[in-house]
């Protein structure tokens, strides 16, 4: 485009192709320089991330764990904050419940066994003919206030939930929901390790034998298995590797036996088994009776001794009899001695009078 001759002052404007290259080489040149520069100011003179590095190294962080527990009233919903909290847990999840009404005579109990620690939920179903909205439900572990429980309502039917986490022996123990109404009405959750079993009479055996005792636990494993002989009060721990004359051993996890070889009368007694939970102990009695072999003699010598207490009681009255009769006998014989001689001298008398009756008769006649 040239210019016009009438116009002198206009030209043609330079092109637009070079000013955006000198741009360009502009910017790639400050990119380059600020890389490579490394006496900058403060703001610039380190990566943002390697400056907060070095202004924190020197500095401790404590780490807290923090645990929301929702009462009745709170704004964050129950079930989300629950979630959140045992989310990180892989614990074995029980749900146990009890159902009440307002004509419950007598307090509703379920007795619960844990082996190992365990996320726990309970729930209280409670019925009644009135206004639920007039019902103050909560929840205590013994004598113990609780907190942290969910209350919803439908209808007439009342429910609170209450979970936790059972991970010691201080957790075990018995958790009660409470309905204050006209009558409190009380629901009882009793958590305990399994109860061992061992034999419920006494075991009976002689001296020198040997014998084994047993204890078990059904549809569980215990940790440890431990036994214990009873000095009156004072339990003992059965000693194998100091004593050859116990052996202890089990076919299974939840099984025990001890094994007493040599018995003396010394080895009666109560022996106890232990067993070892993750969530505390359980103990069971066993009852050794060691006798001699002259106890099973005693009944016979007793028959022995009644038979000839019987005998001689027999014989005495037998003796006492014929005695008896032997007296009488001379009794009578005596009578009937005296009988005849007095039979023998009246008959003396009598002839006597004849005799002279006679010789007088005589002495007339001639």
């Amino acid at each position: 485009m040239r210019a016009l001759p009438d116009l002198p002052g206009l030209r043609e404007p330079p092109p637009l192709l070079p000013r955006l290259l000198l741009l360009c080489l502009l910017a790639a040149v400050r990119r380059s320089w600020a890389d490579g520069n490394t006496t900058g100011s403060p703001l610039t003179s380190l990566p943002i991330r390697e400056e907060m590095m070095t202004k924190y190294s020197n500095l401790s962080v404590e780490s807290h764990n923090i645990s929301l527990t929702a009462s009745p009233l709170t704004s964050l919903p129950i079930q989300e904050e629950m979630t959140t909290k045992y989310s990180n847990l892989s614990l074995e999840r029980h749900k146990f419940n009890v159902s009440l009404t307002e004509h419950s005579s007598e307090p509703v109990e379920k007795n619960i066994t844990l082996e190992r620690p365990s996320d726990i939920e309970l729930t209280c179903q409670f019925t009644t003919s009135g206004n639920v909205n007039s019902i103050n439900p909560t929840w205590k572990k013994g004598d113990e206030q609780l907190k942290g429980y969910r209350v919803t309502a439908t209808g007439n039917i009342l429910h609170t939930q209450y979970r936790f986490i059972i991970d010691s022996n201080k957790q075990m123990g018995s958790y009660s929901c409470l309905f204050e109404e006209e009558k409190e009405q009380r629901g009882t959750f009793n958590f305990r390790v399994p109860e061992v079993q061992g034999i419920n009479k006494p075991l009976i055996t002689y001296v020198g034998d040997s014998t084994v005792l047993i204890c078990k636990c059904q549809h569980c494993s215990p940790l440890n298995w431990t036994w214990y002989s009873s000095n009156e009060s004072v339990q003992v721990p059965v000693d194998v590797r100091m004593n050859d004359k116990y052996a202890i051993n089990g076919t299974n996890a939840n099984e025990t036996r001890l094994r007493i070889m040599q018995l003396s009368e010394a080895d009666k007694g109560s022996y106890w088994c232990h067993a070892v939970f993750e969530l505390g102990e359980s103990q069971e009695r066993v009852e050794l009776v060691v006798l001699s072999y002259l106890v099973p003699l005693k009944p016979f010598l007793g028959i022995v001794v009644e038979v000839v207490l019987l005998v001689s009681v027999i014989l005495f009255c037998e003796m006492y009899t014929q005695k008896k009769k032997m007296h009488t006998d001379d009794g009578k014989e005596f009578e009937q001695a005296v009988q005849l001689k007095s039979d023998d001298s009246n008959g003396i008398e009598n002839n006597a009078p004849r005799n002279r009756k006679n010789v007088s008769y005589f002495q007339m006649i001639f």
